[in-house]
């Protein structure tokens, strides 16, 4: 009997398929969305001196909430150790974590240690990618093209060092480029077309390079959005479901999968 109340319990919190694990999900982003309001407003001084009790009030009320989640969801995972190190189980514990710590630290909100910790709670916004299957996909899309974005990320680089190295010949001390990351410096900022211009070339073969960066940075920035692209596209037209492995809390499985496709353990039944 416990068993099964467990089961019907987990498919509730950690499946979006069936009416009950869409309402609950939909509770928590409404109380997601309030706490980071709350959050937010919390910081306005003006917000603060009028309103800080209610803020505080709502805010243990909607920790109270997070906890129990946090809580059902340890009780309900096979492996709840293997939950808490996932990365859904850190941000669910961070989202409540400082909360408690302030508990200990009343009356010290103006040390800089326990204004770091409180603003922590903003970890909640993270909680919204658990509930939104596109957010989903683009994760897996990040993770199928690491090899490529890492390789990219590797050519920059040396483009950089070398562009930086060039100007910090080119330009010396006397024009702002008093090192070669410095130089490196304004290579970045010069590649990606932001351009502080806090730094800037004043020899017209310096120019010359400047330029080339820019060129070279506007054929640049389409890269890595091709490349993430392409694999957005293939997820999609791979894109499973929601249902999770209550064992190893993988994810995506078919409608009518009957076993983990990672661990091979038995998945609950798709309906309450």
């Amino acid at each position: 009997m416990m068993h099964k109340f467990k089961e019907k319990l987990f498919i509730i919190i950690f499946e979006a398929n069936t009416p009950a694990g869409k309402a609950f999900d939909v509770c928590l982003l409404i109380f997601i969305f309030l706490s980071i309001i709350l959050v937010m407003l919390e910081s306005v001084q003006s917000i603060r001196v009028l309103y800080g009790e209610q803020i505080r009030f709502l805010e243990t009320i909607i920790t109270g909430i997070f906890s129990l989640e946090y809580a059902l969801r340890v009780y309900v995972s096979h492996r709840p150790f293997r939950y808490m190190r996932s990365f859904f189980g850190l941000v669910d514990l961070l989202s409540i974590l400082p909360f408690y710590i302030g508990l200990f630290f009343m009356g010290s909100h103006n040390l800089i240690v326990i204004r770091v910790l409180r603003l922590l709670r903003i970890f909640r916004i993270f909680k919204f990618t658990r509930y939104t299957r596109e957010s989903n996909h683009l994760l897996q899309a990040l993770l199928n093209s690491r090899a490529k974005l890492t390789v990219f990320v590797m050519a920059v680089s040396t483009l950089v060092t070398i562009f930086g190295s060039l100007m910090y010949l080119i330009e010396g001390d006397e024009n702002g480029f008093t090192s070669i990351p410095q130089s490196i410096y304004w290579a970045i900022v010069t590649l990606t077309t932001v351009g502080y211009g806090d730094i800037a070339p004043q020899t017209n073969f310096g120019r010359f390079i400047s330029s080339l960066v820019m060129i070279v940075g506007y054929a640049i920035i389409a890269i890595p959005t091709g490349i993430v692209g392409y694999e957005i596209t293939q997820v999609s037209k791979n894109a499973m479901n929601t249902r999770v492995c209550p064992n190893c809390m993988a994810e995506g499985h078919d409608f009518n999968a009957n076993f983990c496709k990672a661990c091979g353990a038995k998945l609950p039944a798709n309906q309450l």
